[in-house]
């Protein structure tokens, strides 16, 4: 026995030092690779050779990245299970294939080859890609490939590896996890492609029958659990294929040669259980932290909501389990706390003509590997399909690529392993209902069509009527018009339709009316002015049963014009302490602010005592006549709601950051929001509000005046008032927008909540959908509800450091992909105003509330 050991150690020490010279990145027949000799290949990417994990115990031949510093990442073992422990390893290239023996002539691992393949040209090489193959003699090009080691992977894909089955050559290729840091045998965890009806890539714990984690079926286009892949391709720099075909189903990838450097690498982790793809920094020199782990998160642990059931989640709330349409839960409680037990049919099919389909879409396919696949029918002769067999639960198209739907996929299984994306579309699914289920579900929508038909109706025959009294108008105006014309009251032929005073001179305010460059204040402000006789004509005197409200200033007026335009006209009371400079410049701001969002001045009038202010009329009043009556609210759907929260927010924005001067509104309410003819809502009321000049950003005040339930704490208190301010009451507005309840005035009796309060409780609780209003109907994104809610949140917060700018929250609230920060608890309301329109400034009326902007 010693001198079999001394004559082998003999041979390995004369195979060393006798080797013939080789190649840096291969070695040719009877050359070989001893102890910490390594393969580097030809650009330095990958090093072969031998190594032992930091604490573990034998050496393994292995391949690892050559320029990485931080650690010695390994990505392909050989003898993963059958280390060397007698040192020095020797790894050599034989008639046989690549040999690996100890230092006592065993052989550990072997990479057999066919007979007579390997002849005295032969090579194994070190690919730049990680691969090490034997080739056959030749030039590259014209080489035979006859092993490699891209066939055995161990647990990494590295970019170009395939994973899959290879029918043809009988070989199957998973990535299974280490065993642990310390040893690299087969793990706990292998990723693998289960064959089946659609190809579909799993993560199994070995120990379980159950996958983990599952990549949704491959439907010619993307992993349909794996929606962000196609994203990713789009921006260049990664590319995946997945191929199916009679002799080999795979899944490989590629990454862009934008930066020669960069490395990454698919792993499957033992010790956190997880499919994870690394990236390295852009010198190919250390791992970045940040890395993509599948699964990803709760909703995509496999089958987490059981048969027929689907995983909604949004990032910081649980998961979400809901049952597919025409479904319900089969929890003994009734709700779908218990996730195992899926959901059952409401109604049990017919098999017959009796049954039909509903689609659904932006969902994961639901698990296909026991699904029946007809790759030469259309779409419709698969719905005929699935009508003849009884068991079928489903069907889709099988491949979706160049948006063409080709092929078929039954379903006659349970349909497990779905979740619903907030955005994603991946295909069409239509699951088998009942027909008397199908009629329930489109119920609401055919509600919905009847309504609109005779709202299309009965606004025709208003329509008509209107245009024959308009015209019955016209004649009468145009007939005033001739008689004003021969008495010398109104402008000349081609004027604009109202009347503008022509000689100052007869006025006593002359000197008011034009500044010392003697230039009109017409022409300083781009705004007409209107002549006090054109103004008692259109209130017919200031009429008594013209007059829709009253506010802080005075009253206001329905007016018409001589062109049938009607307008809001405010009459300022005789007891104003305002003056005519004042008036003045209060009049140059608000002509100035042009938004869509704000209610637009027309013009203006001063005539001896008289002041008067000319605002667009708005035909649907204001917000609160809508979402504080339970009738009204009814005709406010979500879309609808969801439009006006956005454009008051654009509003807002636009009197922080766009507009000349910053102005602060100081008394945001559902009042003071006003509606027009296409319910487009409109700021209005900026009888408190005030004007920041260069980078003023906060003011404080010895007299807080505002509105009760809307006022920032820090304004209430102290009398500080900013952008954040606002910020405050947009919040509280939101919230009574979802909800359709006041904030004043409302309380959750048993809990002793305001709307503020109870808003953050079941935040906390995961249960914001609550508090969506139930007159709401059941046509609603609660994706975007829960994201209004988020928004509001933020904006109410105790800090107003915390709130973000209205910059941010137009974009958090018209971007479906922003990220939100975490909530923290809002501020208490208190005000010293008691009523909604007891505003020290201003008072809602039809609700156009003409103010004055204190400019200090």
């Amino acid at each position: 026995m010693r001198r079999r050991r001394a004559l082998a150690l003999l041979l390995v020490t004369m195979a060393f030092f006798s080797r013939p010279v080789i190649a840096v990145d291969r070695i040719g027949l009877t050359a070989s690779i001893i102890g910490k000799s390594t393969l580097e290949s030809a650009k330095g990417v990958f090093k072969l050779g031998f190594f032992t994990p930091p604490g573990g115990k034998g050496t393994y031949l292995g391949i690892w990245y050559a320029n990485i510093q931080s650690d010695l990442t390994v990505v392909w073992v050989a003898n993963r299970q059958h280390p060397v422990i007698n040192a020095p390893g020797v790894v050599t290239l034989s008639a046989n294939g690549l040999v690996i023996v100890d230092a006592q002539n065993t052989t550990v691992w072997s990479s057999p080859v066919p007979a007579g393949a390997i002849t005295a040209g032969a090579t194994a090489r070190l690919h730049d890609d990680g691969n090490f193959a034997v080739s056959s003699d030749g030039s590259d090009s014209q080489s035979v490939v006859l092993w490699q080691s891209f066939d055995y992977p161990t647990d990494t894909l590295l970019p170009g590896m395939k994973l899959g089955e290879d029918r043809k050559k009988g070989i199957t290729r998973n990535i299974t996890s280490w065993s642990s840091p310390t040893d690299p045998s087969p793990g706990k965890y292998t990723f693998k492609l289960v064959l089946g009806g659609l190809p579909e890539f799993f993560l199994f714990d070995n120990s379980k029958t159950t996958p983990i984690y599952a990549s949704g079926p491959w439907n010619g286009e993307i992993l349909t659990g794996v929606p962000g892949l196609k994203s990713q391709q789009a921006k260049g720099d990664f590319t995946f294929t997945v191929l199916s075909s009679p002799e080999e189903t795979y899944f490989n990838y590629s990454i862009s040669n934008r930066n020669p450097s960069f490395l990454t690498r698919f792993i499957v982790d033992g010790t956190e259980g997880k499919l994870q793809r690394i990236w390295s920094s852009d010198d190919g020199k250390s791992w970045i932290n940040n890395k993509n782990s599948y699964p990803i998160d709760p909703c995509d642990n496999y089958g987490s909501c059981g048969a027929f059931g689907y995983c909604v989640y949004t990032e910081g709330q649980p998961q979400q389990c809901n049952c597919l349409p025409g479904f319900q839960s089969l929890s003994a409680q009734g709700s779908f706390q218990d996730t195992s037990k899926g959901c059952a049919r409401i109604t049990n099919l017919t098999c017959g003509d009796g049954d039909g389909f509903w689609r659904v879409n932006r969902m994961k396919l639901p698990d296909a590997t026991k699904a029946t696949v007809h790759a030469g029918m259309t779409l419709d002769q698969c719905k005929q399909e699935c009508l003849r067999n009884c068991s079928c639960n489903a069907y889709a198209a099988a491949d979706v690529s160049g948006g063409v739907n080709r092929g078929c996929v039954i379903w006659t299984v349970g349909l497990m392993d779905m979740r619903k994306y907030p955005e994603e579309f991946v295909q069409d699914l239509y699951i088998r209902l009942p027909q008397s289920q199908i009629d329930a579900l489109n119920a609401p929508a055919r509600r919905r069509r009847l309504i609109k038909n005779v709202v299309i109706a009965v606004v025709t025959t208003i329509c008509g009527i209107l245009g024959v009294v308009g015209c019955c108008c016209l004649w009468r105006d145009k007939m005033r018009w001739k008689r004003h014309s021969r008495i010398g009251k109104s402008s000349k032929a081609g004027d604009i339709p109202f009347r503008v005073r022509k000689n100052p001179a007869s006025s006593p305010a002359r000197d008011q009316w034009f500044d010392e460059n003697n230039t009109s204040v017409e022409d300083d402000l781009d705004l007409p002015l209107f002549d006090l006789e054109m103004i008692f004509d259109a209130t017919d005197r200031f009429a008594a049963n013209n007059k829709i409200g009253e506010g802080g200033f005075g009253p206001v007026y329905l007016g018409r014009l001589e062109d049938g335009q009607e307008v809001a006209v405010k009459r300022l009371s005789r007891r104003s302490v305002q003056g005519v400079v004042e008036f003045k410049n209060e009049v140059k701001l608000i002509a100035k602010l042009q938004h869509r969002n704000l209610v637009r001045l027309l013009g203006c009038c001063i005539d001896d005592n008289e002041r008067v202010l000319v605002y667009e009329y708005m035909h649907n009043k204001s917000l609160d006549t809508f979402i504080f009556d339970e009738g009204n609210r009814k005709l406010l759907s979500w879309n609808k709601r969801f439009e006006i929260i956005l454009g008051i927010a654009r509003g807002l924005l636009y009197l922080h950051e766009d507009s000349r001067f910053r102005i602060i509104h100081r008394d945001l309410k559902a009042s003071n929001v006003l509606l027009d003819r296409n319910m487009v809502p409109k700021v209005s009321d900026f009888g408190i509000a005030r004007m920041f000049e260069g980078d003023q950003t906060t003011a404080y005040t010895g007299k807080v005046i505002g509105t009760y339930g809307y006022m920032s704490p820090e304004y209430a208190m102290d009398g500080v008032f900013s952008m954040k301010s606002d910020v405050f009451s947009f919040g509280v507005l939101v919230l009574e927008i979802v909800a359709g309840r006041r904030n004043r005035g409302f309380c959750e009796s048993e809990l002793n909540l305001n709307l503020l309060r109870y808003a953050w409780m079941l935040w906390k609780e995961g249960k914001s959908m609550n508090l969506l209003d139930e007159l709401i109907g059941d046509i609603f994104d609660d994706i975007e509800v829960l994201r209004c809610i988020h928004v509001a949140l933020l904006c109410v917060e105790v800090e107003p450091k915390n709130r973000p700018l209205m910059s941010s929250v137009v974009m958090m609230l018209a971007s479906e992909n922003a990220t939100l920060p975490q909530p923290n608890e809002p501020g208490l309301n208190i005000g010293k105003i008691t009523s909604d329109t007891e505003s020290s400034h201003g008072l809602t009326s039809n609700s156009v509330t003409i103010t004055t902007i204190e400019a200090r």
